[in-house]
């Protein structure tokens, strides 16, 4: 009996050695393969965050660099610049080869100068139109581009809903679609 018991003690401690090893194998496994899922989903994260990033470079080239600095600097901007209208001028305005070039212009005292080509403005080219002057049409066109601008320039949540909130409520006010146009500049005025 008690050689029974010493076989049993045997046999009993060798059988723990063998589960306790086989435990820490599958606890390393596990632990390897958490791991390998941490470092697949970190990496998922940063493709994503890339292609968010260069999403973010192609839609920012369609706007005028002023916007941009604006913007950036948590600044407010005309929205003409956002209108289809401003659009066009942007991208008219882009069309410079380089952004250092110089243009020889003729002076009130018959002698020419040279001024960077960024700085003149094509005399043939629309005026900006104040806030206040915008057609309904074009605040309509603006604002959703505006928002979308201000959040790619990562503005505080609360300012960009601030925003949007204003103007939801001016386009549902009703004297937005009153028969007096006087009633719907003055909404426009007061944005």
């Amino acid at each position: 009996s008690v050689k029974l018991l010493m076989l049993w003690t045997l046999t009993n401690n060798v059988d723990k050695d063998h589960w306790n090893c086989r435990q820490e194998h599958l606890q390393e496994a596990r632990e390897r393969e958490a791991e390998e899922d941490e470092q697949r989903e970190q990496q998922h994260k940063d493709d994503e965050e890339a292609a968010r990033l260069e999403e973010r470079k192609k839609k920012k080239n369609k706007y005028a660099p002023l916007t941009h600095r604006k913007l950036k600097a948590g600044d407010y901007c005309e929205l003409h610049y956002f209108t289809n209208r401003g659009l066009e001028d942007a991208k008219l305005a882009t069309l410079i080869a380089e952004l250092e070039a110089m243009i020889m212009l003729p002076s009130a005292d018959r002698l020419h100068s040279w001024v960077p080509a960024a700085a003149v403005k094509d005399p043939k080219a629309a005026p900006i139109v104040k806030d206040e002057n915008l057609s309904w049409e074009d605040f309509n066109e603006a604002v959703p581009r505006m928002v979308s601008l201000m959040r790619l320039h990562d503005w505080p949540d609360n300012r960009v809903d601030m925003h949007i909130q204003f103007w939801y409520t001016l386009q549902g006010h009703r004297w937005h679609h009153s028969p007096d146009q006087l009633k719907q500049r003055a909404l426009l005025l007061y944005q």
